[in-house]
């Protein structure tokens, strides 16, 4: 008989996850994405050029959002990219008390995620995935995994 103990995750309703899939869903929280996104990167002072490739869009649409003058709706995988950004946005605010919380995205970084390279440019390159290792990053740092 074997003394070993098998622990299961509780199963979670698939209608309890967020995953951006249903359009009515995307075209509820495009609004208050898009405008997260925009004053965050305009926080963290990145180029035109990367802001749009953070989001996952062209520069062109990048400029409509920015003026005010785009009336899309984010896809399952632009809403997932802002949602990682503003998670990463909320824990750099947590963990830093000044100005820190919006100069460190621009720092190179010696952190297992990022290569040397800047968060900024470690979640473009990375996409979604260094992304969302980016966010779990700094709420590890700040003890919140």
């Amino acid at each position: 008989m074997s003394n070993v103990v098998t622990l299961q995750r509780p199963a979670i309703p698939v209608g309890d996850l967020q995953t951006f899939a249903a359009e009515d869903d995307r075209r509820r929280l495009t609004g208050a994405a898009v405008k997260a996104a925009v004053r965050l990167v305009a926080a963290w002072g990145v180029s035109n050029a990367e802001g749009a490739a953070l989001l996952g869009v062209s520069e062109s649409t990048w400029d409509r959002i920015k003026a005010g003058r785009w009336d899309g709706v984010l896809s399952q995988d632009q809403l997932t990219r802002a949602s990682a950004l503003i998670g990463v946005f909320k824990g750099l605010h947590l963990l830093f008390a000044d100005d820190m919380a919006d100069r460190w995205p621009q720092l190179p970084n010696r952190g297992p995620v990022f290569d040397r390279m800047t968060p900024i440019q470690a979640m473009i390159h990375g996409g979604i995935p260094r992304m969302i290792e980016t966010r779990q990053y700094i709420d590890g740092l700040r003890g919140g995994l």
